[in-house]
């Protein structure tokens, strides 16, 4: 993967600003919002399963994130991504809290069975658990089994014919068959709700215009994950709230030079 490649896509999402359709988490939807417009993208959040189908089909991405779950949410998001699929809308899939609860990981579970989805986004434990695997992690670092996460995200990815982006310490994204390491980023993101879901909508956008998803994720983790790292930097690394909006700033400000300079990939 050539660095210049993958910094320089933010050029193009923010030439093309496209349309993400996000039915995500009450906690989030605002942050999220607000995430995409400084990348350059156009944000819609719509729950409703009567335009479900409609909203899916003009957007350039589709993201399904199940943080807060009932079942209408769960019928719009199936059917959402069932359009989607029709129209060869890019999919993606943050399984928030899957392991958590049988209904959240079942629901998971379902998502993926019923919808081609081309992206799955989340921690170690998450993508485990939506594999029928136990994966245990404590806070932001994950236990003794770490040493084996690009082997998780591998057969994970190889199980659901989609590109896993890990994210923790050390993001990982795979296909199965090609994996790239990405050691950027800040602690401070473990501060501030949303940081996650955020990364999986701003992933959407990516995905809605460049068609390699490898090169896709790789683009949207470097622009994300540098981002941060100027924000932390800004605002004294221990300041989630100035950092919020701060990462608002610099999703916004941050160009393909500095991420080019700064991205740290193996």
């Amino acid at each position: 993967m050539k660095k210049p490649q993958a910094a320089a896509l933010i050029t193009k999402v923010r030439e093309e600003s496209p349309l993400v359709f996000n039915i995500t988490n009450t906690v989030v939807t605002n942050f999220t919002a607000n995430g995409l417009l400084a990348t350059g993208a156009s944000p819609v959040m719509a729950y409703a399963r009567e335009e479900a189908a409609d909203m899916a089909q003009i957007a350039g991405a589709l993201v399904l994130n199940i943080g807060t779950l009932t079942n209408e949410v769960v019928e719009a998001m199936l059917i959402a991504g069932k359009a989607a699929n029709d129209m060869n809308i890019p999919v993606i899939l943050d399984p928030v809290g899957a392991g958590a609860t049988p209904y959240r990981t079942s629901t998971a579970r379902r998502i993926l069975k019923e919808v081609d989805v081309q992206f799955i986004r989340g921690n170690a434990a998450e993508i485990a658990n939506i594999a029928g695997k136990t994966w245990a992690i404590k806070g932001v670092d994950a236990t003794k089994d770490a040493g084996n996460k690009a082997v998780l995200a591998q057969k994970v990815a190889t199980m659901f014919g989609s590109t896993v982006v890990v994210t923790g310490a050390v993001d990982t994204i795979t296909n199965g068959t090609t994996t790239i390491n990405l050691t950027n980023g800040h602690q401070v993101l473990t501060k501030v709700t949303g940081t996650g879901c955020l990364l999986s909508s701003i992933l959407g956008a990516f995905a809605a215009v460049e068609a390699d998803s490898i090169l896709a994720a790789t683009g949207a983790l470097s622009f994300f994950s540098v981002a941060s790292e100027k924000a932390a930097e800004l605002t004294g690394g221990n300041r989630p709230g100035s950092f919020q909006i701060e990462l608002l700033n610099q999703l916004a400000l941050i160009t393909p030079e500095e991420i080019q300079q700064a991205i740290r990939l193996n």
